[in-house]
């Protein structure tokens, strides 16, 4: 999401910030865009290529738009509990999860990672929302949890199978005596470590259906480790055009995009956010409403769809049964991949069933569709 000129009015335009590694990208030949408020590099080598590579090597990705956020004081856990649907309290230290801010009608504010750093609860939310999920954390937790963004930390992404032997090269230390190595880490796993003296805090995860990590590490320090990183023969720079269409493959939601305020966690068939425990007790802001979703199921349901031909479909395309419309895309595009244009649609939930023929409307031209399993590319995480 771009900050854009309001008409008749240039002095309320929004400069967009610079990342702490501006320069080293554009050195680096990134081709910079708006991009949430920050510019940010869209590609380097080209879209494709880099698509590819990481899906065969190792990206390194700039995601430090992105917030980074502590919660802490007695009791975070469960004042967690009231604005997220999943177990909190369970979240053993080490341990990361996926989960959903919500509002009081449970339509999304955000989606987030949240990890048990043992003394706090540290949560990655999305960049264009940062401010807002902020804003809307301060209202509702109680005035004894603290709230820390830590907006000095950079956050780095290498996504992709050879990213462990890559980063593993840097000769990593764990922070603690008993912590766990760099290679020890399995999926939704974190740990905290040092480089050259230099403190990391690493999970094994991200958002490309690859394998990977993500390394919050200090401003100061980012381009000495994106120097290092990228010194490896299998990491290149990757820019914000391949990271959408990897995640697309991997039939990953995108904030603002797939998920909003108007769609709730079913619909968008995050359902595994509400965990076990939170939907037998409820507590949290929406609970009703998608408590009461899903026992009785929702109108519209989030699918795959793969396109016949080789236009791709892009958002706000209409999907049409016979002369009925019956929904809307949301993310679509051309998979490097698989090499067909393919796109994630908000349909009528009768219709989501793998198989149902469809047609998605561009240009005036109807283009056959049908539904398909997601992850369209399977994820590859190590487990």
């Amino acid at each position: 999401m771009s900050e854009i000129d309001t008409p008749g009015d240039e002095e309320t335009a929004i400069e967009p910030q610079l990342l702490p590694l501006d320069p080293w990208h554009r050195t680096r030949g990134g081709r910079m865009v708006e991009f949430a408020g920050y510019w940010m590099p869209v590609q380097f080598e080209g879209i494709i290529a880099e698509h590819l590579w990481t899906r065969e090597s190792a990206g390194l990705f700039d995601v430090s738009h992105m917030g980074q956020l502590e919660v802490s004081g007695e009791g975070a856990a469960a004042a967690l509990e009231t604005l997220l649907p999943g177990d909190i309290s369970a979240l053993k230290p080490g341990r990361l999860r996926y989960s959903l801010l919500l509002d009081e009608n449970g339509g999304i504010l955000d989606d987030l990672m949240v990890t048990n750093r043992g003394d706090a609860f540290y949560i990655v939310v999305n960049g264009a929302t940062k401010w807002d999920d902020i804003a809307h954390l301060r209202e509702f937790l109680p005035d004894a949890i603290t709230l820390n963004h830590l907006d000095e930390h950079g956050l780095l992404a290498l996504q992709g199978p050879k990213a462990a032997s890559a980063l593993g090269r840097l000769g990593l230390t764990p922070a603690s005596p008993d912590g766990p190595g760099l290679d020890e880490l399995k999926f939704m796993q974190a740990a905290k470590f040092e480089w050259q003296g230099r403190p990391l805090a690493i999970s094994r995860s991200g958002y490309t259906g690859e394998d990977g990590f993500e390394i919050s590490v200090r401003g100061e320090d980012i381009e000495a480790l994106a120097d290092a990183l990228c010194d490896q023969p299998e990491v290149k720079p990757i820019g914000l055009g391949a990271r959408d269409s990897l995640r697309l493959e991997a039939g990953l939601p995108l904030y603002g995009h797939d998920l909003s305020p108007e769609i709730d966690p079913v619909s968008a068939g995050l359902s595994f956010a509400v965990s076990k425990r939170r939907r037998a007790e409820g507590g949290f802001l929406g609970a009703e409403r998608i408590l009461a979703q899903l026992e009785g199921g929702t109108a519209t349901a989030r699918v795959g769809l793969a396109l016949e031909g080789r236009m791709a479909a892009r958002e706000g395309a209409t999907v049409w049964s016979g002369d009925r419309q019956v929904g809307v895309v949301t993310s679509g595009g051309f998979s490097p991949t698989l090499q067909r244009p393919i796109a994630m649609a908000y349909v009528e939930r009768p219709l989501g069933a793998e198989g149902t023929a469809l047609e998605l409307e561009m240009r005036g031209k109807r283009l056959p569709a049908s539904v398909v399993a997601m992850p369209f590319v399977p994820h590859r995480y190590h487990r």
